[in-house]
């Protein structure tokens, strides 16, 4: 069965090269590249095996390019942290995140010892709790913590299953020995 490729123009080729070159974004460069193949006459199978897009993918690509051009293929989305959480809603965890530490949000729950220090899975314990809302990718929490002004830092050595008043009675028995 042959399917009929839309037809463009030599100067709508021209856009799409024009668009790839000025792209910074890979993923956008990817949609004009595989759309501008298609369009060529490329076979469907070499467009995937050279932009490592998937099948659906390229048609989606070239269904925005025919209903939008080359706007339809441009980055539309906000970005996962910003769909889900309004920039005065960020504001508000930073001044949370700063108000509270996660022993006071969690109790014993906290993900460190001394439930002194956020961590990604305090975050995700908090964003839950306080707005309803959960992101898939652990990176959307570091970029979260970036928002509220935290960087990255090296979690305490300890043990969840450490109970702290075991070893303070154990070393006291030590020490009287």
């Amino acid at each position: 069965m042959t399917r009929e490729r839309f037809r463009v123009t030599e100067q709508q080729i021209r856009q799409l090269q024009q668009a790839y070159a000025q792209a910074k974004d890979s993923d956008v460069r990817t949609r004009y590249q595989a759309v501008r193949l298609y369009v060529q006459g490329y076979p469907t199978a070499e467009i995937i095996q050279i932009t490592g897009c998937n099948r659906s993918s390229l048609m989606e690509w070239c269904r925005k390019y025919r209903q939008s051009g080359v706007a339809g293929l441009e980055e539309h989305r906000g970005g996962p942290v910003r769909a889900k959480l309004k920039p005065q809603q960020v504001a508000e965890l930073r001044e949370k995140l700063r108000q509270y530490r996660p022993y006071d949000l969690l109790g014993p729950e906290a993900h460190t010892a001394s439930g002194q220090h956020w961590t990604v899975e305090d975050l995700v314990r908090a964003v839950q709790r306080w707005y309803g809302v959960n992101w898939k990718s652990r990176a959307s929490y570091h970029h979260l913590f970036a928002q509220c002004g935290y960087s990255y830092q090296r979690t305490e050595k300890v043990y969840k299953s450490r109970r702290e008043k075991d070893v303070l009675e154990f070393e006291a028995r030590v020490e009287k020995k």
